[in-house]
């Protein structure tokens, strides 16, 4: 048993803050909503960050964004245990992972960045994939926490988790695109999309999306899973990432354009991203 703190326990920090405590962890949540942290049965609830964080070795974050992260490591830094890690599973900017291990390793704490993929359902499920960035020891000294809640896998030095988060959102947006293209093709043509799916199973086209977010596409189904909003705020980042390396990325940035179209237009930023369907539909003058 590990004493840890989960912060942040939202669509993906709750299952996750219950499979850490179904694995036998002493886990503490905070989140800034209370009252989702105090719906996550036989943990401890803190009522500030500081008190979260205070006495525990390892601190996973599963915060929205950069900034959020950056403001509660600024509020708390002086009630981390000694020798503590932060272990960032949310999805923030290289350069930000970089810029919060610097900080951290003044004060003798350690970093990984480990961002995940899987949706709601891996992270129920603890399947999720983890792709941490970190010194190797560091890694270590928390894999076997990791280990309860996916399949963790370092892929480099700090920053390199956001890295293949970011090269991991640009292949699941740009899929989306086309299994929504896909599916829409089917439906007019007069083919069973289910069938086909089945059919495809097992072939170089078959894939989680298109087995998952082609059934919703099918089914009209966008309750979130993984929010619009939040793929762009990532694409956003890929081509940001992009940008500073010298590098176009042309079907990235189409696929984003066309969930900012969903998101401003369509009121679609909290639907899940599968909806970019929604947008295909309108486009070509279908409900």
């Amino acid at each position: 048993m590990t004493k840890l703190t989960l912060l942040g326990t939202g669509l993906m920090g709750a299952p996750m803050a219950r499979n850490l405590i179904a694995a036998g962890h002493d886990v503490t949540v905070w989140n800034r909503s209370l009252d989702k942290a105090r719906a996550i049965d036989g943990a401890v609830v803190a009522e500030t960050p500081v008190d979260a964080v205070r006495g525990a070795p390892i601190v996973i974050s599963m915060l929205s964004d950069g900034p959020a992260s950056d403001a509660v490591q600024v509020a708390a830094m002086d009630a981390f245990a000694e020798g503590a890690v932060w272990v960032e599973m949310g999805s923030i900017k290289p350069e930000e992972a970089r810029a919060h291990a610097a900080r951290f390793a003044e004060g003798g704490f350690g970093y990984v960045d480990a961002p995940v993929s899987g949706g709601t359902k891996g992270a129920e499920g603890a399947t999720l994939a983890i792709m941490a960035g970190g010194e190797a020891a560091t890694f270590a000294a928390v894999e076997s926490v990791l280990a309860n809640l996916g399949r963790p896998v370092h892929v480099g030095p700090v920053g390199a988790g956001q890295l293949a988060k970011l090269a991991n959102q640009a292949i699941v947006a740009c899929t989306i695109g086309a299994v929504a293209e896909a599916m829409l093709l089917l439906e007019a043509g007069g083919a069973d999309p289910g069938a086909v799916r089945r059919a495809l199973k097992g072939g170089f086209a078959d894939s989680v999306i298109l087995q998952q977010h082609g059934a919703r596409m099918s089914e009209r189904n966008f309750v979130p899973g993984g929010l619009t909003k939040f793929q762009i705020k990532d694409l956003d980042n890929v081509l940001g990432e992009a940008a500073g390396l010298g590098l176009e990325l042309p079907t990235v940035t189409a696929v984003n354009d066309r969930f900012k179209h969903l998101r401003d237009a369509m009121d679609g930023g909290d639907m899940d991203h599968s909806a970019l369907f929604l947008e295909l539909l309108a486009r070509n003058g279908r409900t």
